[in-house]
């Protein structure tokens, strides 16, 4: 009976980083994830880390045939999903000029068409079974620019105009969709960058933790009457 009343969240790129931390928190809520990923081990030791009752699926988001047969798998082994979150990004950094073009078409393809092919799916769900939400996870660098981000920041803000977009297109239907743009975080993609050279740029004076952007994604996934909004969470780095 328990499980009857507990939602059901497909988190991609949920095996690691703020996806990780996101499917931690729902899991403490009683809901019962899909932790997708590239890689299936990861996401294995993920979902067999929160427990019982959860499901680890292996998925390249920028094929239309596999985020479709994910999302067969979820509705087959956990039901209908209520929420989305899409926290798979990759990022290939360098300046424009000394960028190769295949790398400009992996980000384009993971950060911004693999959100609207999950989009996609998940709308057509949700529709069905009236109502549901979705965020996705931007990156503050998509408002505010950086150098020798062009390609990931283009990728990020793109994922702005197609939220605000798709909230419009859906919310009849009782679907929500928002964005959280978080700054400087803990994560792998992170690990390389100069820690003390940078935190001097943020207000709050440190890097944020992948829990302190869950804790947002939490909130807009529950939040019934907020839609087509960006969360930014990056300790006050766009005031700069």
């Amino acid at each position: 009976f328990f499980f009857k009343m507990s939602k059901i969240c497909a988190i991609f790129g949920g095996s690691r980083g703020i996806g990780k931390a996101v499917a931690e928190l729902l899991a403490r809520k009683g809901c019962r994830l899909a932790i997708v990923a590239r890689n299936l081990e990861v996401a294995q030791a993920t979902a067999h880390h929160l427990g019982e009752g959860h499901l680890a699926l292996s998925c390249d988001v920028s094929r239309e045939e596999d985020v479709q047969n994910t999302f067969e798998e979820i509705q087959k082994n956990l039901g209908p999903i209520n929420y989305l979150v899409n926290a798979a990004g990759i990022n290939r950094d360098g300046l424009l000029l000394r960028t190769k073009t295949e790398d400009m078409i992996s980000q384009i393809h993971t950060n911004l068409l693999g959100t609207m092919l999950t989009c996609k799916a998940a709308v057509k769900t949700m529709i069905q079974h009236q109502g549901g939400a979705i965020v996705n996870i931007g990156n503050i660098v998509g408002i505010k620019g950086n150098s020798g981000q062009s390609v990931y920041s283009a990728s990020k803000a793109g994922l702005v105009g197609f939220s605000r977009s798709l909230a419009k297109e859906v919310a009849r239907k009782k679907i929500r969709v928002n964005v959280v743009a978080p700054g400087f975080i803990h994560t792998e993609m992170t690990a390389h960058l100069d820690e003390d050279e940078l935190k001097a740029a943020i207000p709050l004076g440190r890097f944020g933790e992948p829990q302190e952007v869950a804790q947002a994604v939490v909130f807009l996934l529950e939040s019934p009457y907020v839609t087509g909004s960006t969360l930014i969470v990056d300790g006050g780095l766009q005031l700069q």
